[in-house]
C-alpha cells in the first residue's frame, strides 16, 4: 500500500473507507472476548490518551471489560494526509498488548484483529455519541453512574 493510496486501500474483513477529517467512532474487541483485569484496562486507557494529539484528537473512549469504544479525529501527518485508522488503531492495540503479555507475564493476541468503525453522519452527534460512551459502562450493568467507572475519559478541549 503506497502512503498516497492509503485512506482506501485497508480491507480486512470489512470494509474501511475513512473520509478526511470526519469523527469517526471506532470499537476493538479482545481476542475471543477475553476479560481484561483491572490492570490492564488501565494500561490500555493510557495508550489511548497517548494517542491524544499525535495521531488523533481523541475526544472520547471507555475501556470496558471486552472491548473498548473511542470516538476520535484523524489528525494530518507531515504530507498534510490524514493518518489512517489502521495506523492509530495499530499505535494503541500493539502497544497496549505489549504491556499487558509483559504485566500477566504471558504471551499471545491480546486484541481481535478487526475493528468496527463508522463515521459519523450529519444526522449524528458528536454529544449524541459521547453520551454512549460514557453510559456504556451503565448499561452493562457495571456501574449504576458513569462517573463511577475509572476507565472512562472525555477530552476536556
Amino acid at each position: 500500500m503506497t502512503k498516497n493510496s492509503r485512506k482506501y486501500d485497508y480491507r480486512r474483513y470489512l470494509p474501511h473507507l475513512q473520509p478526511d477529517y470526519r469523527f469517526l467512532s471506532v470499537t476493538f474487541s479482545t481476542r475471543l472476548r477475553w476479560i481484561l483485569p483491572e490492570d490492564c484496562r488501565s494500561l490500555v486507557l493510557k495508550n489511548v490518551k497517548y494517542e491524544h494529539h499525535k495521531r488523533a484528537t481523541v475526544h472520547a473512549a471507555v475501556v470496558m471489560p471486552d472491548h473498548v469504544h473511542i470516538l476520535m479525529t484523524p489528525l494530518r501527518d507531515e504530507t498534510t494526509q490524514s493518518f489512517t485508522l489502521a495506523e492509530i488503531l495499530h499505535g494503541i492495540k500493539s502497544t497496549s498488548a505489549h504491556s499487558i503479555n509483559k504485566l500477566l507475564s504471558r504471551s499471545g493476541r491480546v486484541w481481535e484483529e478487526e475493528y468496527f468503525d463508522h463515521a459519523l453522519r450529519a444526522n449524528e452527534t458528536i454529544d449524541a455519541t459521547i453520551d454512549y460512551i460514557r453510559m456504556n459502562p451503565v448499561q452493562a450493568g457495571l456501574v449504576n453512574d458513569p462517573e463511577e467507572y475509572r476507565w472512562t475519559w472525555i477530552s476536556g478541549e
